[in-house]
């Protein structure tokens, strides 16, 4: 579904951020993006959801290149942001019709998705509010609504469950979880390594640019600790700078 091959990019050509990455984001599998504070991610994300351009390589998903042909290639992703930004004056349930409308989402399925997923993140109450008015979590929890309104083929996430309360982030790993039984594919950007471990497919670890690693958990286990080594999910955060070490990776406070 995504597929980033040979991907040079950055803010300035003399000194790319983005040095040389391939991955890929097959259908119905959900990936890890990890990396400690300034590795690159975002700036790929950027890359990704067409925000920046990269000086060689290219991104395609779907089979599209987003200069083909952008709208096809929007279309084809949701992007979750870590700190989502929306219309001042257009009431929550108002952005959702806007969203269906821009995707082209039909009025039958429109209705049938919208007061379900009010109800299940508690929104029903809010719905004729403004989110100039609403916390952070409220703010995150309608963008969530938003992508699943849609349902997308790739959903894109940077860090989604910052600002989410318990009952949210539940919510929003078991729906992803579903989606992903549907064949949709899911990238998400995240430091929260022990959830990664429960609900992910695979991680793709950046480090200063560069992808230093990718691979399953029991891959990395293997990779650190050599043989059958069982690392339960609250030590992942251990293993993963195990790793970072072990491949030359520096480490800065």
């Amino acid at each position: 579904m995504l597929q980033i091959d040979h991907v040079t990019g950055g803010y300035h050509r003399a000194a790319p951020l983005l040095k040389d990455i391939s991955f890929t984001v097959q259908e119905g599998e959900w990936v890890a993006l990890v990396g400690l504070n300034g590795a690159g991610k975002s700036t790929l994300i950027k890359h990704i959801i067409g925000l920046m351009e990269p000086f060689h390589g290219h991104i395609t998903i779907g089979g599209i290149e987003q200069t083909q042909n952008p709208e096809q290639y929007r279309r084809h992703f949701f992007y979750i942001p870590e700190m989502p930004i929306f219309y001042d004056e257009l009431s929550l349930y108002e952005h959702l019709r806007m969203t269906a409308i821009v995707y082209g989402l039909d009025e039958t399925t429109f209705h049938a998705r919208v007061s379900e997923l009010l109800r299940a993140y508690r929104l029903e109450q809010a719905k004729d509010r403004l989110p100039i008015y609403f916390s952070k979590g409220m703010r995150q929890k309608m963008h969530v609504v938003q992508a699943l309104l849609l349902s997308p083929p790739l959903y894109i996430l940077d860090e989604p469950l910052l600002g989410l309360d318990p009952l949210g982030m539940q919510t929003l790993l078991e729906a992803l979880a579903k989606e992903r039984e549907k064949g949709r594919a899911i990238l998400m950007s995240t430091h929260l390594l022990s959830m990664a471990a429960k609900w992910c497919d695979r991680f793709v670890v950046m480090h200063e640019g560069r992808i230093l690693w990718s691979g399953t958990l029991k891959e990395m286990e293997r990779d650190v600790y050599g043989g059958e080594h069982h690392v339960p999910s609250y030590a992942v955060d251990a293993l993963y700078l195990d790793l970072l070490k072990q491949l030359g990776g520096e480490i800065h406070a």
